[in-house]
């Protein structure tokens, strides 16, 4: 939430500040709701607000990757973070996938179909994303395996992209 939270202000443009800003307090109070009785119910609404709010804020970062020539720290952390955001968003989609599909990945630990198996979500995004594919996690049904590819894809193209930014804008 908080990652959200700080992320409102990353635009300079008022209608991303504004969709931002209206996600952010969509999933705080789904959040609070799913403290009470229906909590179920409103997890699901939450995980797609989320997903929404997480690729507005990818979107952000990535334009502001691009916005000038200038290369600095600030820059090259920022690559990092859309990497790690995508490897968040994906966490979500394989959660999403599991929910409404019954299945997504399976390893070594059985999944429960709570937010406890978030880790699990954000692990084999990560390793996806990054290509490394280690197997103690697979990916069960079609969906999640074309995510996964998916995912895979942007790992090996992303830093390209990014690396030849930089080093272009370096000069």
């Amino acid at each position: 939430m908080f990652l959200f939270f700080t992320g409102i202000w990353s635009s300079r443009e008022p209608a991303l500040i504004y969709l931002t800003t209206t996600l952010f307090l969509c999933q705080v109070i789904l959040r609070i709701i799913r403290f009470g009785p229906t909590s179920a119910e409103y997890y699901n609404v939450e995980l797609m607000v989320g997903l929404a709010n997480m690729a507005v804020f990818i979107v952000v970062n990535f334009r502001l990757l691009f916005r000038d020539n200038e290369v600095n720290l600030y820059r090259v952390f920022g690559a990092v973070n859309v990497y790690l955001l995508m490897a968040v968003l994906g966490a979500y989609v394989f959660e999403l996938i599991h929910i409404y599909l019954g299945s997504s990945i399976e390893g070594s630990r059985p999944l429960t179909g709570t937010e406890l198996d978030f880790p699990e979500y954000v692990y084999f995004s990560l390793v996806s994303l990054t290509t490394v594919g280690y197997g103690d996690i697979v990916a069960v049904n079609i969906m999640a395996k074309m995510f996964a590819v998916f995912l895979s894809t942007i790992g090996i193209l992303y830093p390209a992209v990014v690396i030849a930014k930089l080093v272009s804008s370096s000069k």
